[in-house]
């Protein structure tokens, strides 16, 4: 069975942490208000989580995590393709679902199904969880889930040395979770980035799509003149709710989006 390891041995630029809204140490989670719940770490290989819940769940999140990694390492063996394209491949319609919504997600923003990993896990690995506790956020590499359907959540963005880094943040109504929130960034940490944003966030119900379109629009931006074009591609995405993007101080929004 390959690991995600092994795999990066294959292809160093396909699989993709996201450390667009972290520094590499992960110290903005220092910032992080738990307020009266359980938070909690877990991490298997390059997936490393923070959990925030109603109380410690752990030993469910580990399940959880090995559960999808394994899908995703057996699937690579099968089908090396789904890790090394950065393009879209055709959906497997007898995939396991984390790796059909990966691909479908990747279609539909226009880039490789890895690009979608971390989102996914976050969400498939809260989703796990929502029947446990009210109360779920799942934060992978600045890739994030939401479900706190009692108290609105607050979401800072890490954007580098912009100005506005730490300056802004997402304000998610309780109503509308489950959420997620994912992002990418060209200037931020060593995820594959082909452009020069400080940080790309976007909205979707799903995890894969919000971390796929963050990937996609925060490749077409090269500087400050091509965030609106960037939100104008993202708007015509199905299923991205909501976008924001940061270049130096710079800052455009498009979508269900309350900045605070």
């Amino acid at each position: 069975m390959k690991t995600f390891k092994s795999a990066t041995e294959m292809s160093n630029t396909a699989l993709r942490s996201h450390p667009s809204t972290v520094c590499h140490d992960r110290t903005y989670r220092a910032k992080i208000h738990r307020g009266n719940y359980a938070t909690f770490h877990v991490a298997v290989e390059q997936t490393d989580l923070l959990i925030t819940a109603d109380r410690d769940l752990k030993d469910l999140v580990l399940k959880s995590v090995y559960a999808y990694r394994r899908q995703i390492e057996e699937y690579i063996t099968y089908r090396p393709v789904f890790f090394e394209s950065l393009t879209p491949i055709d959906v497997d319609p007898v995939a396991p679902p984390i790796i059909r919504e990966m691909e479908d997600a990747s279609r539909v923003a226009g880039v490789g199904p890895m690009a979608a990993v971390a989102g996914a896990i976050a969400q498939y690995v809260g989703m796990d969880l929502v029947g446990m506790s009210d109360t779920v956020i799942v934060e992978n590499g600045g890739d994030i889930f939401i479900h706190s359907p009692r108290n609105e959540t607050r979401v800072g963005i890490f954007a580098g040395d912009s100005p506005l880094s730490y300056k802004v943040s997402l304000k998610i109504q309780s109503e509308k979770t489950p959420l997620c929130v994912c992002t990418s960034s060209g200037t931020v940490g060593h995820s594959l980035s082909f452009g020069q944003a400080d940080a790309v966030c976007v909205i979707s119900k799903s995890g894969a799509l919000a971390d796929a379109a963050a990937t996609s629009l925060g490749n077409m931006v090269k500087g400050e003149g091509d965030i609106r074009h960037a939100l104008d591609r993202g708007s015509t995405i199905e299923g991205v709710l909501g976008i924001v993007i940061i270049v130096n101080d710079k800052l455009g929004a498009w979508g269900d989006v309350e900045l605070v």
